[in-house]
């Protein structure tokens, strides 16, 4: 029996070898490598696989090729004093090599061998070490074996084993498959008939051995056995970490002491030469042992102990590579968790604070929806009973002021609901083709007018002309509230810029403010005022939200600006600085259109409809339907009343002679407005349909057929007497 020992290092010394005559440790410090502990991994990894090689090993490391070897290396090549140092510095036929032939090289060595100096031919084999993340070369190890010489071919085949095993622990991250190469290795070197390699293991009967590889023979063999447990000759390689070579082992005092089989059980494979080699850590803690058997006595030789050490010691790192890689993709693996999870909460408080700012909103639009109405209702209901009560007592005299109170507030609440409409964007928009530099110069008298004295106006219209398609009405309400705003927030005076300009945007400006590459005309309001505070430019568009006193404004006027713009394809852009000004930029996608003329005005008495024409009303709701039936009378229609959509076919299958269909889309009992007025059609090919809504999105959606249109609630009723005259004269 003989024992192997593990060469060690300090922290900040790593020893050039095992061998008596070079074993003390290095001064690293004095080399341009520097300490050990500052070297990178990848760097100190290779160097101890160098060094637990038993084939010459050096490494040339960096850009200047600096180099490292093993004591097997010195003993053939006089490089101890350019250890650390630039290969440049030593043998140059060497260094010619390695730039030449970056595979490997070979070149012959003179040796002196039983008394006598022989010439050798060596195989030097080059490995690149490379950077796993950017493939850049980082070094060069170089390993040799002798192909020619008296050696023969026992030696040159097992430097072949040692320098694949050597190559494939760096490259190969899964310990299983280094281990059963380990394995198959030690079969082939040692002659072996068969080999394992055993995982030490603890359980609740005591410390025993997994076996992970087997070479030599089929697994079946061992099925039907334990595993083995710590026996006095495995002792030897569990706690003393020594190698146990035996030629004959049933002749060993120390086998078959154990029960309860007191030796190898029934059926097992014939063993007689015996060697186990421990797998041992950096730390000195045994990791699992190589086994190796053959039937025959006297089959292992000092020559196999020391190759097998090697091959110990090369499955060892690969066994810790391994699980470190392991422990990092565990960390890895981990830290996703954590920051999924943390992310998941994160996600889920957010959503929570989102909802939360949602009803916030929901609640303070709601609130300001109820104030606002409950003062149209007020002066509505409030004139509503002034008449009723005047009515009763005959008293005719000076009820048109209380008509007109009515009549306005309710146009009040239209305008209301329009702001809304333009908030959410789903307003019903009349887009036609206009120069924004025109408007802009035609709305200046009317804003200078709006602002007052005391704001010092300047206009600056484009000098081409900037056609874009928009609603004309809802931008010059736009413009007007944007000048006001600014007039507000300059109580004392200041100066209000306006101007209308074109800006092209390319794919980033685009893409920050969501819309299309493209030309825009940019309509920019910008005054001298107070500015808005920083917590509330954020908020600005909200609905009902005010930087403005109490009382001093509705919180609507900028969210209908923004929801117009956003509708038209554009974007709003406000910058603010407190004390310094607001500035306030339209954009507005250009269009190729022609401008349209305006029409001339119309008058105000009701359209006549065609002689005799009959119209048939449908709309469930009596207090909409009963003004929209007295003022088609009043316009000299014959008109017709059904209160859901079967009641107003029933009408249609009688012999009237029906010309055209107002019916709300709305209806009751199963049967909408839409549904109804296609049914009709079908049963009156040239009957003509209106159809009225209160939902703006509604209002957008194309006609399902001809002759059929839609008007959106509130309308006037001058205006479903236009649309009627206009259908049935087309």
């Amino acid at each position: 029996m003989s024992h192997a020992s593990t060469p060690q290092g300090s922290r900040d010394s790593l020893a050039l070898g095992s061998g008596p005559a070079r074993g003390k440790a290095h001064d690293w410090a004095a080399t341009p490598l520097g300490l050990p502990a500052l070297w990178p991994p990848v760097l100190r990894l290779t160097f101890e696989i160098c060094q637990n090689s038993s084939l010459p090993s050096a490494i040339y490391w960096g850009a200047d090729l600096l180099l490292l070897c093993n004591d097997a290396w010195l003993e053939l090549h006089a490089d101890e004093s350019g250890v650390g140092l630039p290969a440049r510095e030593l043998d140059a036929a060497r260094l010619r090599n390695i730039r030449v032939w970056p595979a490997g090289f070979e070149q012959t060595h003179t040796v002196q061998r039983h008394g006598a100096m022989e010439s050798t031919l060596w195989r030097y084999d080059i490995t690149r070490l490379q950077d796993d993340k950017t493939s850049s070369l980082l070094g060069l190890l170089v390993q040799g074996h002798e192909i020619g010489g008296t050696a023969g071919h026992g030696y040159r085949r097992a430097l072949e084993v040692l320098n694949c095993i050597s190559t494939a622990t760096i490259a190969e991250q899964d310990p299983e498959k280094v281990t059963q190469l380990v394995t198959d290795a030690g079969v082939e070197l040692t002659g072996a008939a068969f080999g394992a390699f055993f995982y030490h293991v603890v359980n609740e009967a005591g410390e025993r051995m997994m076996l992970y590889t087997l070479s030599g023979a089929h697994r079946d063999a061992f099925a039907g056995f334990p595993m083995p447990r710590r026996t006095s000759l495995l002792t030897v390689t569990f706690e003393e970490r020594h190698v146990v070579r035996i030629d004959d082992i049933r002749k060993d005092p120390r086998y078959g002491r154990n029960a309860p089989l007191f030796g190898m059980p029934q059926g097992h494979l014939p063993v007689r030469s015996y060697m186990a080699v421990p797998v041992v850590s950096r730390e000195g803690k045994a990791i699992g042992t190589l086994l190796f058997g053959h039937p025959s006595p006297g089959r292992f030789f000092a020559r196999h102990e020391a190759l097998m050490c090697g091959l110990a010691a090369q499955a060892a790192i690969a066994i810790e590579n391994a699980r470190l890689l392991q422990h990092v993709r565990e960390a890895n693996e981990m830290l996703e968790q954590r920051v999924a999870e943390r992310t998941q909460e994160l996600t889920e408080l957010h959503e929570a604070l989102r909802q939360a700012q949602k009803m916030e909103a929901i609640g303070q639009l709601t609130g300001g929806i109820a104030h606002d109405f409950n003062n149209l209702l007020q002066g509505i209901s409030g004139s509503l009973e002034v008449l009723e009560r005047h009515l009763a007592q005959g008293r005719t005299t000076g009820l048109e002021r209380f008509v007109h109170g009515a009549q306005s507030a309710a146009q009040r609440a239209a305008s209301l609901t329009q702001r809304l409409l333009a908030f959410s964007r789903r307003q019903t928009l009349n887009p036609h083709p206009v120069d924004v530099r025109q408007l802009v110069c035609g709305m200046a008298d009317l804003i200078r007018r709006a602002v007052g004295p005391a704001i010092l106006l300047e206009i600056s219209p484009s000098e081409e002309r900037l056609i874009a398609t928009v609603d004309v009405a809802q931008l010059e309400s736009a413009l007007l509230n944007l000048a006001i705003n600014a007039r507000d927030a300059m109580p004392s005076g200041g100066e209000l810029s306006i101007a209308a300009t074109r800006r092209v945007l390319d794919e980033c400006d685009a893409r920050n403010f969501d819309l299309s590459p493209g030309a825009y005309a940019v309509l920019s309001v910008v005054d001298t005022g107070t500015g808005i505070p920083k917590e509330a430019l954020g908020r600005i568009f909200d609905p009902f939200f005010t930087t403005k006193p109490m009382g001093q404004g509705t919180g609507l006027g900028l969210s209908m600006v923004h929801g117009f713009v956003r509708q038209s394809g554009g974007h709003v852009d406000v910058r603010s600085t407190l004390g310094v000004g607001t500035q306030i930029y339209l954009y507005l996608p250009l269009s190729d259109g022609d401008v349209e003329v305006a029409s001339s005005p119309v008058s105000d008495a009701l359209p006549n409809g065609p002689s005799a024409a009959t119209v048939l009303v449908v709309d469930d709701e009596v207090v909409v339907r009963a003004p929209i039936v007295e003022a088609l009378r009043d316009a000299d229609y014959n008109v017709l009343e059904a209160a859901d959509g079967r009641e107003g076919l029933r009408v249609l299958e009688s012999t009237t002679d029906v010309k055209l269909m107002i019916a709300d889309v709305g209806l009751p009992g199963g049967l909408n407005g839409k549904e109804m007025a296609e049914a009709a059609q079908s049963m009156r090919p040239g009957l003509k349909v209106i159809l009225i809504t209160g939902y703006a999105d509604q209002a957008a959606v194309p006609m399902p057929g001809t002759g059929m249109t839609m008007i959106c609630k509130p309308f006037s009723m001058m205006e479903l007497a236009c649309k009627a005259a206009e259908l049935l004269d087309a």
